[in-house]
């Protein structure tokens, strides 16, 4: 998960703060760390035997000494004859500086965490709800899910340095030179090969397929499935003067008003969302960027439209210059309840002290009531059934590595601007034309909205036959609603099945 707010960014994502052990010289590095275990589950209608590998992976410099070691989780099916058949799936999470705790512990993983579907309900305290998966891809794709340097177990070792890998492109190169070593060491060049992201996990997965054609090994993968999508920043940045963050986040505020009752009733929110996008695309844009040159009557008019769309106050919406932030429309929705809600996800709801500051002050709602939940059914799993005992705290996320993140796409002088990585994605699927693209979108997703992935899809060139399009009425983590944790898996397997 990501978003570009300074103070927001620990709480998207969802971060345990937790010291970093001592980096290990190579004087005193020892062999990387591997726990196996025997399991078996029910998946896709069929007892799978799976063979999993919790592990550390020493990546090496140019002469050949150990600078990173990054852990994963791998879960191979047994008894597989042919190899050249059976794909495996690469996952990790976001941030930057997540692990890949959420989509291993909520989506893809044997074991999964349940918490409030309905969103109305905090995890609480332990013990926490550990389930069977059972809606597992495991009878369809291996798995590896990877937890990039800094996160979870994985650190720079020897004489590595962490400006190597805290960075845009070099995120990106350090988990392609994962993906090919796991690739090499187990013989897998034949299989088809996807990779799964989530937020910032999504642009790593632009970046990792595009890392993947050079280096003299050329890989090219078969799909990528991106949850929540943050390709082009300037349509999931909520902030004063990007108007392009103004039309992207207008249908997802019109969906969470819908959703909490506010707006939109007697439609369904399909409807009343596509009533929307119309009037974005068709009115909306234009009095933005006419600006100070709509009459007074075209003010009232775009005012009394957004008040239809969102519920909120027509004045507090001229006051507002007719363009609502995204932390202000959290606070201002539920207001008369004494309420914001959540970014990750507009369904979460909280009862804040200071009613009237300009953002949730207390962190997001939609990221403190699952977090604890999350964390605890990571450390127990890997401990109890994975019997992983290492040194050293499982990071879930970690806060130095936002500060110091280079977003940079180029070295030496640069002039800022929005990350995006759509184009390059669009040069990687016309390279690769066997390569499908699918996009999962939450209508009630306040960081990635829905609306900024069709327009960022429908843009840069990227191939419209080679990209599918999926919604689901929860938000960023939209498995965490138990409907659509169904339906994502329904779709994602109907989609690796029909991208082969």
């Amino acid at each position: 998960m990501y978003t570009t707010y300074p103070n927001l960014v620990l709480l998207v994502l969802l971060l345990v703060t937790t010291a970093t052990s001592a980096q290990p010289t190579n004087d005193t590095l020892p062999s990387p760390k591997s726990f196996v275990t025997q399991g078996q589950l029910r998946s896709g209608g069929q007892s799978v035997s799976y063979t999993a590998t919790a592990s550390e992976t020493y990546l090496t410099d140019d002469a050949g000494k150990p600078v990173a070691s990054i852990w994963s989780v791998a879960y191979v099916q047994n008894d597989v004859s042919d190899l050249t058949d059976r794909p495996v799936t690469f996952v990790f999470n976001g941030g930057p500086g997540s692990a890949s705790i959420w989509l291993h512990m909520g989506m893809f993983g044997p074991k999964v965490v349940k918490v409030a579907s309905l969103a109305d309900e905090d995890d609480g305290a332990a013990p926490y709800n550990l389930v069977t998966n059972e809606h597992a891809l495991l009878d369809f794709t291996d798995l590896v899910f990877i937890d990039p340097v800094g996160t979870g177990y994985s650190r720079v070792i020897g004489e590595g340095k962490v400006e190597n890998y805290w960075g845009l492109t070099e995120d990106a190169e350090s988990v392609a030179k994962f993906v090919r070593k796991w690739v090499t060491d187990h013989e897998r060049w034949f299989s088809p090969k996807y990779m799964a992201g989530e937020s910032f996990g999504t642009t790593r997965a632009a970046g990792v397929a595009h890392a993947l054609e050079q280096g003299g090994q050329s890989m090219a993968l078969n799909g990528l499935i991106l949850i929540s999508q943050a390709l082009d920043y300037a349509g999931s940045t909520s902030v004063h003067d990007n108007i392009t963050s103004y039309l992207t986040y207008l249908p997802s505020m019109a969906a969470t008003a819908w959703y909490h009752k506010k707006a939109g009733q007697g439609k369904t929110l399909e409807a009343f969302v596509e009533e929307c996008r119309q009037y974005t695309l068709n009115k909306y844009v234009t009095a933005l960027y006419k600006g100070a040159t709509l009459t007074d009557t075209e003010r009232r008019e775009v005012a009394q439209k957004l008040h239809y769309f969102t519920s909120l106050d027509e004045d507090y919406i001229l006051a507002s210059d007719l363009r609502i932030l995204m932390p202000r429309f959290q606070k201002r929705l539920l207001a008369d309840k004494g309420l914001a809600v959540g970014r990750l996800d507009g369904r979460y709801m909280a009862d804040e002290v200071d009613q009237v500051s300009d953002y949730p002050h207390l962190g997001d709602p939609a990221s403190y009531q699952i977090e604890a939940a999350y964390t605890a059914a990571i450390n127990h799993y890997l401990a109890s059934q994975l019997n992983v005992s290492m040194d050293r705290p499982y990071l879930t996320s970690n806060d130095d590595i936002y500060g110091e993140w280079n977003w940079k796409p180029v070295s030496g002088g640069w002039e800022p601007s929005y990350v995006n990585v759509a184009r390059k994605l669009s040069e990687t699927m016309r390279r690769n034309t066997d390569m499908r693209v699918l996009v999962a979108n939450g209508y009630y997703d306040l960081i990635c909205p829905f609306f900024d992935a069709e327009y960022t899809f429908s843009r840069h060139g990227i191939k419209q036959d080679q990209v599918q399009m999926t919604y689901y009425e929860a938000g960023h983590m939209m498995y965490v609603h138990e409907p659509d944790f169904v339906k994502l898996s329904k779709d994602i397997r109907s989609f690796l099945t029909n991208s082969q």
